[in-house]
């Protein structure tokens, strides 16, 4: 049950998603917020030190990151009072942080206080980057100790979800997270599985027709052909879905690397926002 969201904070618009998303989380299932934004400290160090220190000494490298950092603080500070502000006129409880350290890093030590980690796509800092998901989102997808929702465009509220369910451990931990929200939410819930083999895809789908047995939530099951990550991509543009559950990464890194990774290629193109579980 969730009972507490910790959302990043920025000025993104992918952020202001995930604000949205953990207000309206928090009025349906009765639960707080905490508003968490990072004074990024590489930010502040890293070029600052490489560029100025060798050539204007010490003293003014000091004098500048001190300068940087109380202008970064003082931005963060009107972020968190604007979000709290926010949070007022949505009648939501929230508790705000100031951090300073490396982003992600922060971001994963504070969610060990929350149930769920809601952050954006991509933050402001990150929009001129490589790829479709920030460095920050996909660290923090990597290695939180809770379930992370990755917000993208502009928020609206929940109606077509979808789980996508291949049997393993990491899914049916989603399957859990999926059944809740349907339920609370009143909203039906569509179990997609990918395979080309239809009688062994009959037999995953089996699997979340007996877990769902006798459910509150109303819950229909599709089983669709091909490659899982082209599927449910195309699935999720093809039914104008609004939010998708899927397992976290269900290989290593260096696999990953060489083979690919269904769930990082939904996170990269997903048109809705993802629920990863873990």
């Amino acid at each position: 049950m969730i009972k507490k969201v910790l959302v990043g904070i920025d000025t993104s618009e992918q952020s202001r998603a995930a604000q949205s998303f953990a207000f309206y989380l928090a009025r349906r299932f009765n639960a707080s917020v905490l508003g968490l934004h990072v004074i990024d400290i590489v930010s502040i160090e890293g070029p600052f030190f490489h560029d100025i220190s060798g050539s204007l000494g010490l003293e003014p490298y000091l004098d500048l990151a001190s300068r940087m950092r109380e202008a970064m603080s003082e931005r963060g500070r009107a972020l968190l009072e604007a979000f709290a502000l926010a949070a007022g006129r949505e009648k939501v409880h929230v508790e705000t942080i100031l951090d300073v350290g490396v982003v992600p890093n922060q971001i994963c030590e504070r969610a060990k206080l929350a149930d769920l980690v809601a952050i954006g796509h991509r933050a402001r800092e990150e929009r001129f980057s490589t790829g479709l998901m920030g460095s920050t989102a996909e660290s923090v997808t990597r290695r939180s100790p809770r379930p992370v929702l990755i917000a993208c465009g502009p928020f609206r509220e929940v109606t077509r979800p979808v789980l996508a369910y291949d049997g393993s451990p990491r899914a049916s931990k989603a399957m859990g997270a999926a059944a809740e929200f349907a339920a609370s939410l009143g909203v039906p819930l569509t179990v997609v599985t990918v395979a080309r083999d239809a009688k062994l895809g009959e037999q995953v789908l089996g699997e979340a027709r007996s877990y769902f047995a006798g459910h509150p939530a109303t819950v229909s099951f599709e089983l669709l052909p091909g490659h899982a990550h082209e599927a449910i991509v195309g699935y999720l543009k093809a039914h104008d879905c609004d939010l998708l559950f899927i397992g976290a990464y269900g290989h290593s890194r260096i696999v990953e690397m060489v083979l690919g990774s269904t769930t990082e290629y939904v996170l990269r193109n997903s048109p809705c926002p993802v629920f990863l579980s873990r």
